[in-house]
């Protein structure tokens, strides 16, 4: 979801400052913020107030909430269309992000997405757990690695997906997205457009 179906990481960043720094009674930099990223916003914010974390997961929920029309209005450009013709093609779509399920539920509501998605793996506040989540999706669409693909934006997605065998169309419109960290790991695919990505999907689909 964030970095390449939509622009949220400023807006995660800007939620989590708000939300933690009142209670800390100090600024938190954005390297901070970042550095604690792996589990979901829960255990994001554990990391910076464990002892009040639930309480203070309202307040990250609240201004997610309320900054999400300003800060992240739409999906970036072209993503709708490739989603649409995706479900128009009756390829099952799964959503695995590292959001937990209340901010993830905002999003889809804000840019009615939600029924894009055929199966949804949050992520956990505990530690990063993407590879679990791409086996889940993988065994509830009865499908083997080969049959897939994943698209991502983040070098951990890259890892995640040779630990599960998945293939991996790294991309890299997001203002926010590391590329050289990307091309290191050497991705499947580094994808740098909406449109490229489409063109690669269309391809993939009639050579089935």
């Amino acid at each position: 979801m964030d970095g390449t179906i939509i622009d949220s990481l400023p807006l995660c960043v800007e939620a989590f400052r708000l939300a933690v720094e009142p209670i800390i009674q100090r600024n938190v930099s954005t390297e901070e913020i970042l550095a604690a990223f792996g589990p979901s916003d829960v255990g994001t914010i554990r990391a910076f107030v464990p002892d009040v974390a639930e309480s203070c997961m309202d307040q990250f929920v609240h201004h997610y909430r309320r900054l999400h029309p300003v800060m992240c209005p739409k999906p970036f450009d072209g993503m709708t269309d490739l989603l649409d013709w995706l479900k128009s093609q009756k390829v099952p779509i799964g959503l695995v992000t590292g959001k937990g399920p209340r901010s993830l539920a905002v999003t889809l509501e804000e840019l009615k997405l939600g029924h894009y998605f055929d199966a949804i793996e949050t992520g956990s506040p505990i530690c990063a757990n993407k590879p679990e989540c791409l086996r889940n999706i993988l065994h509830k669409f009865g499908i083997s690695p080969e049959e897939s693909v994943y698209i991502g934006d983040m070098p951990s997605d890259i890892t995640a997906c040779r630990e599960v065998s998945i293939p991996i169309y790294s991309v890299t419109w997001a203002k926010t997205t590391d590329v050289p960290k990307l091309q290191v790991l050497h991705p499947d695919k580094l994808v740098r457009s909406v449109a490229e990505l489409t063109s690669l999907l269309r391809e993939n689909l009639e050579s089935v």
